[in-house]
């Protein structure tokens, strides 16, 4: 008998959201605690090497970094969502190590205070995106009509990007059909609708008007 997992978890974390994503589509029935980062409990330092989130517990055995957990929870809840075929499976962790630097170059847009440091970071997270519309093929999804894990680790940057949409019309991913696709295709998912509480949205807004973003401040043109 498997025994049931627990997910540790932060409400705003996206590589916590892979994770619950990939539980959700596998229908695995899961626990989840949720802490505060800014005021982390000991027992969570006592088994998290890294002090961070997600961390995946399973028994007594303890599983941390997104990806890793991720890559257990495909194994062990067949059928994998990886291609089959080990090149392509290479080339398909390849570019989720590449979507983890998107997740970092969009908080550190979403972060940014003034317009000049708005301007430079939204450039910088365009010219990858656009190198991941290069990529893409028919869809809608990553390797075609087919869910694979890269779509699993990539949709929590969809929404975030819907989200800051809503706030600003910075265009992310406009002329990028595919890739517009792609979101819309991930966005409508149950198993991602449902990897985030109620009132994600509302606590996403106010963490960035919390941490003065600049993007919660003006429109732009």
């Amino acid at each position: 008998m498997m025994l049931k997992p627990e997910l540790i978890s932060f409400k705003l974390c996206p590589y916590v959201q892979r994770a619950a994503i990939l539980l959700n589509e596998k229908a695995v029935d899961y626990d989840i605690t949720y802490i505060d980062l800014k005021h982390k409990p000991d027992w969570f330092l006592q088994i998290s090497p890294l002090g961070k989130v997600p961390v995946l517990k399973v028994g007594e055995a303890v599983l941390f970094e997104s990806m890793v957990i991720c890559e257990y929870l495909d194994e062990v809840n067949p059928p994998s969502l990886h291609p089959a075929a080990p090149l392509r499976k290479a080339e398909n962790r390849g570019w989720i190590e590449f979507s983890s630097e998107l997740f970092v170059d969009l908080y550190r847009l979403c972060l940014a205070q003034e317009a000049t440091e708005c301007d430079q970071r939204r450039a910088t997270l365009r010219s990858k995106l656009e190198r991941i519309e290069a990529q893409l093929g028919p869809g809608p999804f990553f390797n075609g009509p087919d869910l694979a894990l890269i779509d699993v680790a990539i949709a929590p940057l969809f929404l975030r990007i819907d989200l800051v949409q809503e706030l600003q019309p910075l265009g992310l991913l406009a002329q990028l059909p595919k890739l517009q696709a792609w979101s819309a295709a991930l966005l409508q998912r149950d198993a991602v609708r449902q990897s985030v509480v109620p009132e994600f949205r509302g606590l996403f807004r106010d963490f960035l008007g919390g941490n003065g973003s600049f993007i919660t401040k003006r429109r732009v043109e």
